[in-house]
């Protein structure tokens, strides 16, 4: 029986004429599928749950929830402002400064109290320092900052944990200071409140992101600040810093480009977890030692530096200062 019927079967197909059908309704196979495309706060969520549970063990459930929660901002008082009267009005609000609660709190201390805590004494903080933030498990939202009567903004709305790099810098009046890697400028304001810039350098390679440092200036800087000698803002590449200025500056902060972790599990917009982002991703911590390396060369022997990133890798972290530490001493002989 089945001789005959695939002979039938291949008289049909003669009489048959593919190239008569039309064209919509052709189907090809297609053997080799393309690579499935996931989100980019979903391929940085993967990469942290592998990195990070192993750097972190059990703790890293917890940090895992606390970087998927809401971003919660304080009010960085603008000092430049009736600042008593802003402050007054924060208050109002039942948001309670961290910064001088902090200090408060140190200053109340037995000096044999806590001996692995740093004192006022051994760690002096930059000062004139206002940061509001509302109490534990209150997710209230600020108010936008509106124009105050001295012609600036009122308070500048920011991550609070943004203003520790600058609080760890410890400025002293007179200091002269460098923000390597500047932009968009919520660090950078927070400097020049404390008062004790005598000249400040904010640069950032990125033109357009110098520009909206630009735009914080004008909004919370009076204009005889910021277009003094007080203040210059440059665009050049920071890792040539120390072949620029080298032995200049009193303190620097060198708050480089990283995973902003938090960034990356909540905006696909400029996410590096972009597979198009993946090479640069890689380059992260060669590029920080690079600037790291650069802000300690460009340092007065005896100054400060602080490193900071908005990372929790130690690849990013720790390993980068030690890299940095080793490069110096390798290179420069430096110690």
């Amino acid at each position: 029986m089945a001789a005959p019927i695939l002979s039938g079967v291949r008289k049909l197909l003669k009489h048959v004429h593919f190239a008569t059908i039309p064209r919509r309704h052709r189907h090809k196979k297609k053997w080799a599928a393309t690579e499935p495309k996931f989100p980019a706060v979903r391929l940085a969520l993967q990469n942290f749950d592998m990195t990070y549970s192993v750097q972190f063990g059990d703790l890293w459930p917890s940090i895992r929830v606390s970087l998927l929660s809401e971003q919660k901002y304080g009010a960085l008082v603008n000092n430049f402002a009736a600042w008593d009267h802003v402050s007054a009005k924060l208050e109002e609000l039942s948001a309670r400064d961290f910064v001088n609660e902090a200090i408060s709190h140190w200053e109340l201390e037995p000096e044999s109290g806590q001996s692995g805590a740093p004192s006022p004494a051994s760690w002096a903080c930059s000062p004139n320092l206002r940061c509001f933030t509302f109490a534990r498990g209150d997710v209230s939202r600020f108010p936008p900052a509106r124009l105050g009567s001295l012609g600036v903004m009122d308070y500048y709305l920011m991550d609070a944990a943004s203003l520790l790099p600058v609080l760890a810098l410890g400025l002293q009046p007179g200091d002269i200071v460098l923000d390597l890697c500047a932009a968009p400028g919520g660090k950078t304001l927070a400097l020049l409140q404390t008062g004790c810039c005598r000249n400040l350098a904010a640069n950032d390679l990125s033109t357009s992101r110098i520009g909206r440092l630009q735009k914080v200036l004008h909004s919370y800087v009076p204009e005889e600040i910021r277009d003094g000698n007080q203040v210059r803002v440059t665009s050049w590449d920071g890792r040539k810093w120390g072949e620029l200025e080298g032995d200049t500056y009193d303190r620097v902060l060198v708050d480089v480009p990283c995973t902003t972790d938090r960034h990356s599990l909540h905006e696909e917009e400029n996410n590096i977890f972009q597979r198009s982002r993946k090479k640069e991703r890689q380059m992260l911590p060669m590029l920080q030692v690079q600037l790291l390396a650069a802000g300690l060369l460009a340092t007065k022997p005896g100054g400060h530096v602080v490193y900071s990133t908005c990372s929790l890798s130690h690849l990013q972290n720790e390993y980068v200062v030690q890299g940095t530490i080793e490069l110096l001493a390798n290179q420069y002989s430096i110690e």
